[in-house]
């Protein structure tokens, strides 16, 4: 008799309904599937989220953070219902009052201000993902200070790449994973882009490429690396330049591409006497200068036919103007960049270095390929194929972070430009609607009139002197004192400054402190012991000396504790977002792509979406742009001004099914049912870049066209990739005497040394750090991003603390093993933590993961949370100051060109302490208007 095998479901449904949007568990912004499950009470919730493979970005993989998003939207520290504080500030004692309530206390704070002094508002936001909306509403306001997170995270890489090529890594561009043979990252740590990069490092590893990491700290990408360079940190723009030394040595550069791209054959006035020593020759139409090398004479750059010459010089007036080109040679063939002279200081030996640069000099030229497409360029010469490069590049935060991370930006796009392999088969590729020249983009705006909107956008991309946001007395027009002499091309603000200049009322008071989703008083801020005293300090009067902190968050952070009034948002399941082509959109280098997120769930609490309180607020306080004619609310929420807005005609914040019957792409009519579109299409909406357009976008004039008809240019845009940034001179000519806006004297030497209009490397200023000489670091866990993963029921369970990890070399030396305690010092403080080997480490440097420490009391973790007794953070030991010089200035320890934060330059000493049952410093507990969790958590959809 024959065994008859029971009838068993394999894969019984996990839900009654599928939802799909936009993952907010981090930056990748991947598209998921969140199943619903109908209760015994009929409500619909969130039993399960897998990734969507229908989606441009993961195409269905999905990873922990984003499946534990369950969690995140479960989690107990959500806050619950509008707050007013009635306690002293920092202690979290709050009463619960109604929207309107809170929303009138908002609008009796803030019109005065607009109406008299809209500068003493300073509205600062963090990883929102809207900041064109965030930005819109702050313009209208009138206030010259507003910002985002990237002052602290990651604008030496976006404004090196935009002011160099139009471009950078990450959100603006990718490797070409179809065709590269050498991937090689750079200070990347596995939270940046985490599902593309997986995806794409499979592939290219399936067909047998090979990949270099290069990072102090061998974890994630670096740790599946075909090879490791355990680089000392800071240190990446001189091993750079030194690759681009052998290079050049050897004649391994793509001259061809040079010529015709980019401004190495553009002339430059050579006379050290004249007022424009260092600037472009340029005709009577402003356009730059080349010799052709077919004619011999002087020509505009693009004019048609035009074949410019790399070695020609040319006299006009006396003066003799040379190429970029003979520049850059003079430069980098010096003996100060080959290996030999800076193996010792990068911490890589020379052989190796010189190694390095053969290989990818072999894959790039040798290995070169061709792709038969026929494609016109802008001065319309037609070429029959499209040749491949297939080495590829990648980089973040780890070369940004430091004091000299713009020009180490800098040089890496040089070393991918010499190499001719940015946007070409193979190589790096710009994403939609990147590439864009940085004269393409807005300059900042800093015209502040009372009752009446700022007279331009915040932010933007300065060309001269003649840009700084100052008054006529030279004083800063914003309170972080961005686009000033301190940090002129700052094109994301200084956020890591607002708080310290507001309580030190320099250069002015404020009066109200603005905040969403940014963790000042906690790992969001350099000296966190410090801004947590600034936000809590009080004048002879017994006034607080910032007067009033209105927050917004989702969750009971440890900022919390310190607003005057707290607005509660929702998750990101419960609320309508817009990832825009004005923004921070989904695009990858072969289709223009943006996405919506919509309320899968409704609040279960008495909380709202950011977004539409601004839209209410703006109009409470009659801002135009938020307002119509009649002085009626303009947009009803946030949905609605995703859908009804024009940022100029026929442009909204979303470009899919435009027009009234939504079948245009780009540029189109609003569209009432925009959102309904996007719902149906899975949360997100493609467009894709015809075949003759994917590569050589800043000079294809059929990509031009398209970018044009796609709303992304007005008009078409080519440009020449900038080796040579003539802003960067103009500035060196202001602090050399030239022009009316002078410097004040103590900055002259510092633009000088810094601002070189090509890729240099210096040392960056750790005077007064004499004995602390280990390099500390953070890097952020795969499993988290920010803090939000560190109260999340799953993602704890894999980071729920952090030592502090040791390189072999330094655990000998202090007499340490795994699991001691030891004391941790800077020139500002210290901590005592727990410590482990790793023996994967650069032998000076020392390092843990970010943001796991939290503060008792915060987040609703219990006291006895392993994250807020063995957890711990480095930013105890950091200061927004560098230590004195003994020069009678404290300078600010950021990037002195952009004013980025200068994290990774923390310089510290190590010895070995006894046990303790927590790490220290302990911060004293905080009252959290979220109640604790409880002891047993658990949550399951029948």
């Amino acid at each position: 008799m024959t065994h008859k095998q029971p009838v068993l479901d394999l894969s019984p449904p996990v839900s009654d309904e599928i939802r799909k949007t936009t993952c907010y568990m981090c930056a990748c912004r991947c598209g998921i599937n969140v199943h619903m499950k109908t209760n015994a009470d009929g409500d619909m919730r969130v039993a399960y989220i897998e990734g969507n493979r229908d989606h441009p970005i993961n195409k269905g993989v999905l990873c922990a953070k984003g499946s534990a998003g369950i969690m995140q939207h479960n989690a107990p520290a959500r806050l619950r219902k509008p707050l007013k504080r009635v306690g002293e500030r920092g202690s979290g004692e709050f009463e619960e009052i109604e929207w309107d309530e809170a929303l009138e206390i908002a609008t009796d704070w803030l019109a005065p201000l607009r109406a008299d002094a809209p500068e003493k508002l300073a509205f600062f936001t963090g990883r929102d993902q809207s900041q064109s909306f965030t930005s819109f509403w702050a313009q209208n306001f009138g206030t010259p200070n507003y910002a985002a997170h990237g002052g602290f995270c990651s604008v030496n890489m976006a404004a090196a790449g935009i002011y160099t090529m139009g471009g950078a890594f990450w959100e603006f561009g990718q490797p070409d994973w179809d065709h590269t043979k050498l991937f090689m990252l750079f200070g990347v740590a596995e939270d940046h882009d985490s599902n593309p990069i997986k995806m794409g490092i499979g592939k290219i590893k399936a067909r047998g490429a090979r990949v270099i990491g290069v990072n102090p700290i061998r974890t994630g990408y670096n740790a599946v690396a075909d090879d490791w360079v355990g680089i000392t940190p800071g240190t990446d723009g001189l091993f750079i330049l030194s690759m681009i030394h052998c290079l050049m040595k050897a004649g391994r550069m793509d001259l061809d591409y040079l010529a015709r791209f980019t401004d190495a054959p553009v002339l430059v006035n050579g006379d050290p006497a004249s007022p424009e020593f260092g600037l472009f020759l340029r005709d009577a139409d402003g356009k730059q200068q080349v010799i052709c090398r077919k004619t011999g004479t002087l020509t505009a750059f693009d004019k048609p036919g035009v074949r410019p010459d790399l070695s020609a010089t040319h006299v006009a007036e006396g003066i003799t103007h040379r190429p970029v080109f003979h520049q850059m040679a003079e430069k980098y063939l010096s003996d100060d960049y080959a290996p030999e002279a800076v193996a010792e200081r990068c911490g890589i030996p020379a052989t190796r270095i010189r190694a390095i640069a053969a290989e990818i000099a072999r894959v790039a030229f040798d290995e070169a390929f061709e792709l038969d497409q026929e494609w016109t360029d802008f001065r319309g010469d037609v070429h029959k194929t499209m040749t491949g490069r297939p080495v590829s590049f990648h980089a973040m935060r780890g070369i940004s972070a430091h004091a000299n991370g713009f020009q180490t930006c800098r040089a890496l796009h040089t070393l991918q430009i010499i190499l001719g392999t940015v946007e070409v088969p193979g190589g790096f590729r710009f994403k939609p609607p990147y590439p864009k020249p940085a004269t393409a983009h807005p300059k900042p705006h800093c015209g502040v009139t009372p009752d009446q909107p700022l007279d331009g956008p915040h932010l933007g991309f300065v060309q001269g002197p003649e840009d700084l946001a100052l008054k006529a007395d030279g004083s800063p027009v914003r309170i972080d004192k961005a686009f000033t002499w301190e940090n002129p091309m700052s094109a994301h603000g200084l956020m890591h400054m607002v708080i310290s200049n507001a309580h030190s009322g320099d250069p002015y008071k404020i009066d109200t402190l603005f905040m969403y989703m940014a963790n000042m008083s906690w790992n969001s801020s350099m000296n966190t012991g410090g801004v947590m005293r600034m936000l809590t300090d009080k004048n002879d009067s017994g006034d607080y000396v910032i007067p009033r902190i209105i927050y917004s968050d989702a969750y009971s952070s440890e900022m919390v504790a310190f607003a005057d009034l707290i607005l509660p948002d929702t998750t990101y399941l419960e609320r309508h977002d817009c990832i825009s082509l004005l923004d921070r959109p989904i695009c990858e280098a072969d289709a223009a792509a943006d996405a919506i997120r919509w309320p899968v769930v409704e609040p279960d609490r008495d909380v709202r979406g950011f977004q539409s309180v601004l839209c209410d607020l703006g109009a409470r306080l009659g801002l135009p742009g938020f307002v119509d004619d009649t002085g009626a609310q303009k947009y009803a929420d946030y949905a609605d001004y995703i859908t009804s807005h024009e940022r100029r005609p026929g442009i909204g914040p979303l470009a899919g099914f435009r027009g009234e019957d939504g079948n245009q792409a780009g540029r189109g009519a609003p569209n009432p049912d925009q959102l309904k579109r996007y719902i149906e299409n899975g949360g997100f909406f493609t467009h894709h870049i015809p075949d003759a357009a994917l590569y050589y976008k800043p000079w294809n004039t059929a990509y031009q066209d398209w970018a044009v008809e796609t709303g992304i240019y007005d008009t078409p845009q080519p440009y020449l990739f900038s080796l040579y940034i003539e802003p960067l001179r103009r500035f060196q000519l202001a602090a050399e005497g030239h022009g009316d806006r002078q410097p004040p004297d103590h900055l002259r030497d510092r633009i000088k040394h810094t601002m070189s209009p090509l890729p240099i490397w210096y040392e960056t200023d750790q005077d007064g750090n004499e004995g602390f000489n280990i390099t500390a670091l953070t890097q952020r866990p795969m499993a988290m991003y920010h803090s939000w993963g560190s109260q999340n029921a799953w993602l704890r369970q894999i980071h729920g603390h952090n030592p502090l990890y040791l390189p072999t070399k330094l655990m000998r030396k202090n007499g340490l093993q795994d699991g001691d305690w030891a004391r941790v010092t800077s020139p500002h403080g210290e901590i005592k933590v727990p410590v482990l080997e790793m023996a994967a480490l650069n032998e000076n440097t020392v390092w843990t993961w970010n943001a796991i420490g939290k503060r008792k009391g915060a987040w609703a973790l219990d006291d006895a949370a392993p994250e807020a007794t063995k957890g711990f953070l480095l930013n105890h030991l950091i200061h927004e100051l560098l230590p004195p010089k003994g020069d009678g200035l404290r300078w600010s320890n950021s990037d002195p060109i952009t004013g980025q934060a200068a994290w990774f330059d923390l310089k510290v000493r190590i010895e070995k302490t006894a046990p303790l049952i927590q790490s220290e410093p302990v911060t004293p507990n905080q009252n959290s208007p979220a109640p604790a969790a409880p002891k047993n958590l658990a949550w399951k959809s029948r």
